[in-house]
């Protein structure tokens, strides 16, 4: 259904470095430029950072949630270890398992794009 998703950040450098850990994690490489915005390409889809072309000041959706999966909450942890190591921000309980069986993580990038790493439940 999706074929991308893209979010708006105020400083392309400093959102590059934290997505580039992020997605490292995820056995993802460095984001892509084209003509000054970054894509990060995988088999499942497109995530793609740029400044807002309108001239306003980049802002995240209140109540908005971009989920990618894990394969373990190993991996998961990695994933918000990094994200913490680059700029982003802890939010909501702690990584870990939920009572649906579920483990989630989450995050916010440096723009306050709230991000969400998920491994079902096995």
């Amino acid at each position: 259904m999706f074929s991308h998703v893209m979010v708006g950040v105020s400083d392309i450098e400093a959102s590059k470095r934290f997505y580039d850990a992020i997605f490292a994690t995820l056995g993802l490489g460095p984001g892509v430029d084209n003509n000054g915005r970054y894509f990060y390409v995988s088999p499942d889809g497109v995530f793609a950072i740029t400044i807002p072309i309108d001239g306003e000041s980049a802002s995240h959706g209140n109540g908005s949630t971009i989920g990618f999966r894990v394969e373990s909450a190993k991996q998961g942890n990695t994933w918000h270890a990094a994200g913490v190591a680059n700029g982003g921000t802890a939010v909501e309980e702690p990584p870990g398992p939920r009572e649906s069986g579920m483990y989630l993580a989450y995050l916010r990038d440096p723009d306050g794009n709230k991000l969400c790493a998920l491994c079902p439940p096995s």
